[in-house]
């Protein structure tokens, strides 16, 4: 077995990438042919929760604040006529803990499949491809710390199961991608069903995609519950461009029904304190990242324009940075704060966890291997 040490290349650019360090795992992977590559993230920081309903510890130990922690396995052998076989195993970790994320041994993905010139396709747990736009593309926060464009902008979830996914090959810098989750459902096999599908560019200092994803979720009726949909239709724009002297980020979002913005029904102001999430809305993001030395200076803007009757609006302001310690190492720092209107309740999270709180502070350490 070859231990590959790759995730943290991208650390000078920033927080971690989720895009690039799954990028990163496949250049270990391919560096020899049938080799198995060993990587991971360890993730941990400080967070204190402000502006909390209720149960709010304050401050506390998270682990994946800045980028879920995590430890995976990749590997492609070479079949001939230039066809590899891939795979890929990643475990997502709470090394505040040392428990499992989710109580799932390969929550993170788990995937096998092939890879030629006309494309990789794959089967099995996959990243939902509208949420990669979002946090490869558009947010300077990467989708980690307290600055996390997810806490505000439409997604429906981040993976999804029984997944086939197709990507192809760059033609002159533009790329294209699809997936198909099967449902799965013993009731209709339209239930739980999710599709979509992005198209991108990428040449030189710009980065474009467009990414339009759907997931079907009829909930069904439970004891005194009634059935709800919370299903949900996410079309996004995204688009960064390097300038040398700073990257300037900004992307537009539209998302349609229920499940198809922020919503957690476990959060402290419960099921049925928090308001519904919004079946129609139009999101805006602009954002910014500036290197100075080892230093990299994060900011973005995030609105959540709501057009559903309630008019719960939001918007939130975010500021970070990380300090590079060396390829593989770095500390970060970030605060944000979610302006909610009209009884929205947004709160602020980071990598691994929704948050609590309409305010929050992150400071932490990230190794990778």
């Amino acid at each position: 077995m070859k231990t590959s040490y790759f995730a943290l290349a991208v650390i000078g650019m920033g927080p971690f990438a989720l895009g690039a360090t799954a990028q990163a795992a496949d250049g270990a992977g391919s560096a020899a042919s049938g080799n198995v590559a060993v990587y991971g993230v360890l993730d941990a920081g400080i967070v204190a929760e402000r502006g909390c309903a209720a149960n709010c510890a304050g401050s506390k130990v998270s682990g994946g604040v800045a980028s879920g922690s995590r430890l995976g396995l990749q590997g492609r052998e070479a079949l001939g006529n230039d066809v590899s076989a891939i795979f890929t195993l990643e475990a997502g970790v709470q090394n505040d803990t040392g428990q499992s994320e989710d109580g799932r041994l390969f929550g993170r993905q788990a995937y096998v499949g092939l890879d030629s010139r006309l494309g990789a396709l794959t089967l099995g747990r996959q990243y939902n491809l509208q949420y990669l736009a979002l946090t490869d593309v558009a947010d300077p926060f990467k989708g980690g710390m307290a600055g996390s464009a997810g806490n505000l902008a439409g997604y429906s979830v981040k993976r999804y199961d029984n997944t086939v996914k197709y990507v192809s090959p760059a033609l002159r810098g533009v790329s294209a991608s699809a997936i198909y989750s099967f449902g799965e459902s013993p009731y209709s096999s339209a239930n739980n069903r999710a599709y979509g599908a992005t198209l991108g560019y990428s040449a030189g200092a710009v980065n474009v995609s467009v990414s339009h994803q759907r997931k079907n979720n009829f909930i069904l009726a439970s004891g005194t519950l009634p059935a709800i949909d919370m299903s949900a239709r996410n079309t996004l724009i995204a688009a960064n461009i390097d300038l040398k002297v700073a990257t300037a980020f900004a992307a537009v979002g539209v998302n349609k029904g229920y499940g198809s913005s922020p919503w957690d029904p476990n959060n402290a102001y419960s099921s049925l304190a928090l308001s519904m999430s919004s079946s129609d809305s139009r999101d805006t993001l602009l954002g910014v990242s500036v290197p100075v030395g080892g230093f990299k200076l994060l900011a973005s803007w995030v609105r959540k324009d709501d057009r559903d009757l309630a008019n719960r609006d939001a918007s939130q302001l975010a500021v970070g940075l990380t300090y590079s310690l060396s390829k593989r190492s770095d500390f970060y720092a970030s605060y944000a704060k979610i302006h909610n209107k009209n009884g929205a309740r947004y709160t602020v999270g980071n990598a691994s966890d929704a948050g609590r709180g309409d305010a929050a502070f992150n400071m932490g350490f990230r190794h990778g291997f």
